[in-house]
């Protein structure tokens, strides 16, 4: 890239920063997944519109919304088993848009493709408690690689990455010299990045990968919608639970609004019955 081009250095060096670890995650696990029967995709999809394959991975929901997935693993069959997300960012103001768009999109397509096992998140930089929690409670495996790691690592090459949003004197200066660094050294620093968490992503993946094991119900959902427009959702443990309780149930107590939640309710993580 041509430096004089660049006027936010911040911007240009976290850009380039979050290419090289998704194509460190996206060798790691093309090799990974040799030793099983499954395909991983990275830019091949269809493009509804025109009617023609397109570099993007798209993946679609069930309303035909289309959604561009960094990474799925799929089987012989072609059939989706893992999304794969990878997302750097600096700032802690991102991490609302970016967390939710990971939450809706992988929502969303699991709810078309039954044979997906799991959701992956590699998170790199500056992501919040709170905004992490977010994305775990939709389901979403998330591998995080903190960002003073990352600082060390361009501070090992002589690059101060110790600076507020505000300084784009020294985030410029930060990306001029990543930008003299040669293609090895950046993909080095990527890798660095991910061997932090390559382990437990490979843990995760034998596991979800593994056809040995017999299938067994995990946890059924009970979702009701009344024609007022209310919705109540429970959990059970078994099929038999489910049914001794749909079998016996009262609409009207269910909804009675004295049991309503309001506003101003913290939620409480012991009811295991309310999702």
């Amino acid at each position: 890239m041509d430096t004089k081009k660049v006027t936010n250095g911040g911007s240009a060096i976290g850009e380039a920063i979050g290419h090289y670890m998704e194509s460190v995650i996206q060798d790691y696990i093309s090799k990974f997944i040799e030793d099983y029967p499954c395909h991983f995709l990275k830019e091949i999809g269809y493009n509804k519109i025109t009617g023609k394959t397109s570099k993007k991975l798209l993946l679609y929901d069930n309303f035909g919304n289309d959604y561009n997935i960094d990474g799925v693993i799929t089987n012989e069959s072609m059939q989706p088993l893992v999304l794969l997300e990878s997302k750097y960012i600096r700032y802690k103001k991102h991490n609302r848009d970016k967390g939710s768009w990971i939450c809706n999109a992988h929502s969303a397509i699991r709810k078309r493709y039954p044979s997906i096992r799991a959701s992956i998140a590699v998170l790199a930089g500056s992501w919040s408690k709170t905004s992490l929690a977010m994305i775990k409670s939709y389901d979403v495996n998330v591998f995080l690689i903190d960002f003073s790691l990352i600082s060390k690592l361009l501070k090992d090459k002589g690059i101060d990455f110790e600076w507020t949003e505000n300084e784009h004197s020294k985030a410029l200066l930060a990306w001029e010299k990543y930008d003299k660094l040669s293609e090895k050294e950046k993909y080095g620093i990527a890798v660095e990045m991910v061997d932090s968490i390559k382990n437990n992503l490979f843990d995760l993946l034998k596991t979800v990968l593994d056809d040995t094991k017999p299938r067994n119900i995990k946890q059924i959902i009970v979702e009701i919608h009344t024609t007022k427009g209310e919705i109540k959702s429970m959990k059970f443990d078994s099929i038999t639970e489910a049914i001794t309780y749909l079998s016996d149930f009262s609409l009207d107590e269910l909804f009675e609004s004295a049991s309503f939640i309001s506003i101003f309710d913290i939620p409480n993580n012991e009811d295991e019955n309310i999702i």
